[in-house]
């Protein structure tokens, strides 16, 4: 009898590259993936395997240790303010997450052959469900965090930079209500809650904080009378939060509109910034967003 990917092998004859990337269903290509993955897969010898597990950069064990690291992650949570929603996120999200959601390249996306790809940034995950959430009318504000493992398939050559690696991410979505104000209060959100959390988990080294305003007025405005004096009535001493005019990095990914970076004496440990993210998944273009997301493990290397 024949097997459903025999059949499939057959639409194959006649113009296999057109029939791969446009004739064949979803369904059918994933037949066709997981049967060539299973032959593959009884084809794996326990040598064979022990040598992928030595050499894979994608499935060696994370540099870091554990017992350093979940703590910290945990001394997080508990700093983290009770309107932002605990999330668990899978390892796995629909296929196409990454570039559909933010720009960036499938190249840097571990793809599986069921139709999803490995969580590469949890930001963009969040997004999604911030979204769907958003169109519950009575969500005004939904703010969202997790931790979570993310696996990306560009080398990293880099000392101490790993193929994946933990980050602690934050998503705030809500409906513009005018006068960058709905940006002034995720913004000073974001900031006040690493400010504070590095204050508590670094106290004895220097943490900035980092502004940019990509060319759009209003939140230079609220910056200037409403983020920086709510920030700075409660700044810690070994905090500083200062302006970067000059970043250009990010300015695309962060949607013209403004982005931040932590640092923990000279090294980058956070990222963050305004995106177009909930407002395309919705349609909707008063649809406001702001991300951010830190390193626990360079973070862990620092603390005593």
């Amino acid at each position: 009898m024949a097997s459903p990917s025999d059949r499939v092998w057959r639409q194959l004859e006649q113009a296999p590259r057109e029939a791969l990337e446009r004739e064949l269903t979803p369904a059918d290509l994933q037949t066709l993936l997981l049967e060539v993955i299973r032959q593959r897969a009884a084809a794996v010898t326990l040598a064979r395997l022990a040598q992928r597990w030595q050499q894979d950069r994608y499935v060696r064990p994370a540099g870091s240790d554990p017992r350093r690291v979940w703590p910290l992650e945990a001394r997080l949570w508990a700093l983290l303010p009770e309107e932002f929603a605990a999330i668990d996120l899978s390892p796995t999200t629909p296929l196409g997450t990454c570039t559909a959601v933010a720009p960036g390249s499938q190249n840097r996306v571990v793809s599986t052959v069921r139709g999803s790809e490995v969580v590469s940034d949890p930001t963009n995950v969040l997004a999604l469900e911030a979204a769907k959430r958003r169109k519950d009318p009575r969500a005004a504000r939904v703010n969202l965090a997790c931790c979570h493992r993310v696996l990306r398939a560009q080398p990293f050559d880099a000392p101490g930079v790993f193929q994946h690696f933990r980050l602690f991410a934050l998503v705030t979505s809500a409906r513009d209500q005018g006068s960058a104000m709905t940006e002034a209060h995720m913004l000073t959100a974001h900031m006040k809650f690493w400010i504070k959390a590095l204050a508590d988990l670094v106290p004895a080294r220097q943490v900035t904080v980092s502004y940019t305003v990509f060319g759009f007025p209003p939140l230079a405005q609220r910056l200037t009378d409403t983020v920086l004096p709510n920030l700075e009535a409660a700044r810690p001493g070994n905090v500083t939060i200062k302006e970067d005019p000059g970043r250009q990095h990010g300015r695309d990914y962060y949607y013209e509109r403004g982005a931040i970076k932590i640092y923990v004496d000279d090294g980058e440990v956070g990222d963050g910034g305004f995106t177009n993210w909930t407002a395309r998944l919705n349609n909707d273009a008063k649809e406001r967003c702001f991300t951010s997301c830190l390193s626990t493990e360079r973070l862990a290397a620092l603390t005593p």
